[in-house]
């Protein structure tokens, strides 16, 4: 039973490192094509993928600068952004008390957002928590339904 187990095991991670990989290949009208098992009948090459992961510092790194109550909402926008204008709208009509500061006009927004390693708007602060850009499904689950 034992080897078994160790058997399905090692099945189990070799395929988990099989399908890792993304296989480029051109077909027989040069179209290019990906897919993560090689072709049959064709040369392909292994792609290199560099996920766009964005990492920030933890807001709980920042807590002596940002030390808030919970449910506390602050939102650093800029004038120009879409997203900022939804998020306010949003907050407005579902009565969520929050605070702004505009990253490019308030020497606080810049000092906080710099501290924060921002780089784009909204950066939604509850609490201790962050959320970068604005989703009402994404706000929700932050802060909680209202």
């Amino acid at each position: 039973m034992d080897r078994l187990l160790i058997l399905l095991g090692a099945l189990a991670l070799a395929g988990v490192s099989q399908a890792a990989d993304i296989h480029q290949w051109r077909d027989a009208d040069g179209r290019v094509h990906f897919g993560d098992h090689p072709p049959t009948g064709a040369a392909s090459t292994v792609v290199k993928v560099k996920p766009n992961v964005y990492q920030s510092p933890s807001v709980e790194g920042l807590a002596k600068v940002f030390a808030r109550a919970p449910d506390k909402v602050v939102m650093y926008s800029a004038s120009w952004c879409g997203y900022c204008r939804k998020a306010r709208r949003y907050f407005q009509a579902h009565q969520v008390p929050f605070e702004e500061y505009d990253v490019e006009t308030s020497e606080k927004g810049q000092r906080d957002y710099a501290a924060l390693g921002a780089r784009g708007v909204p950066v939604i602060l509850v609490g201790d928590r962050r959320l970068n850009g604005f989703t009402e499904a994404a706000f929700t689950n932050l802060y909680g339904p209202r």
